[in-house]
């Protein structure tokens, strides 16, 4: 009987942990590849900083401070966003101001999820991939899926192993053979893991293995406060960390999600 719960274990074994090799090749080709262009090739701004931290969601966040912060914006608390001053100053603020709508006004959690979305912020992270910077993000967002689905793989394992020797009445010496055959499946998913830890994981980021060097570069010179410019400096901070490092408690609250 705990064939039955051995074949589904080893199915879903093999089949997640073929995808996730297979992503290792996309993951080893994209660092090949990115190696070839230097980090120089490309300007890295606030908003370059903020993609690489943390994805599109951070450079709409960040756009959101940097724009309530000049007065162009007013974020409420209570989760509302509301255009101050209509004439945008970039092509993202532009964006952020033709998105809010005609009537000056909307949610702050929609704001946010179609900015996210939009070809504005995209592009960034699309130039940002180009120079080598950035993971592009239908490989970042596959590799998180793939390795989710090793990891399930795992505990399905774990738990059909579990049922087999719950259902199958087994004394002694029985268990041994079930045991000797589940660790198959076993051994595949958490070896495989372990291998992605060191091969792919660095791709769930936004930022390539190179971004990421970028970014702990970013992270000393504004914690030893060379930055002459306060403002920059906060927005840095948020760019790096998200909205938590805000020193004001409304603006945080109106960055939070918000329930509708």
């Amino acid at each position: 009987m705990w064939l039955l719960f051995l074949i589904p274990a080893c199915v879903a074994a093999v089949l997640s942990c073929l995808q996730l090799i297979r992503m290792t090749a996309t993951a080893d080709a994209l660092a090949d590849r990115s190696g070839l262009r230097p980090p120089e090739a490309v300007g890295i701004g606030l908003y370059e900083t903020a993609y690489l931290a943390g994805g599109p969601d951070r450079v709409v966040e960040l756009a959101l401070v940097l724009m309530a912060g000049r007065g162009r914006l007013h974020l409420a608390h209570t989760g509302w966003t509301t255009v101050v001053d209509p004439k945008g100053r970039s092509r993202l603020e532009r964006a952020v101001i033709a998105t809010v709508g005609r009537e000056g006004q909307c949610r702050t959690d929609e704001l946010r999820r179609a900015m996210a979305e939009h070809p504005t912020v995209l592009e960034i992270g699309a130039r940002l991939a180009l120079a080598g910077l950035a993971t592009p993000a239908p490989v970042q967002r596959d590799t998180v899926v793939v390795i989710r689905q090793v990891r399930h793989a795992l505990l399905l394992t774990l738990m059909l192993l579990a049922a087999s020797l719950a259902l199958g009445g087994f004394t002694g010496g029985d268990t041994l053979a079930p045991l000797a055959w589940f660790s198959l499946p076993l051994v595949l998913t958490s070896g495989t893991l372990l291998m992605a830890r060191v091969d792919v994981y660095p791709y769930t980021r936004w930022a390539s293995p190179i971004g990421q060097e970028v970014l702990r570069e970013v992270r000393p010179a504004r914690q030893r406060g060379l930055a002459d410019d306060e403002e920059r400096e906060l927005l840095t901070a948020v760019a790096m960390n998200g909205p938590a490092v805000l020193p004001d408690a409304r603006l945080r609250a109106a960055l939070r999600p918000h329930r509708t």
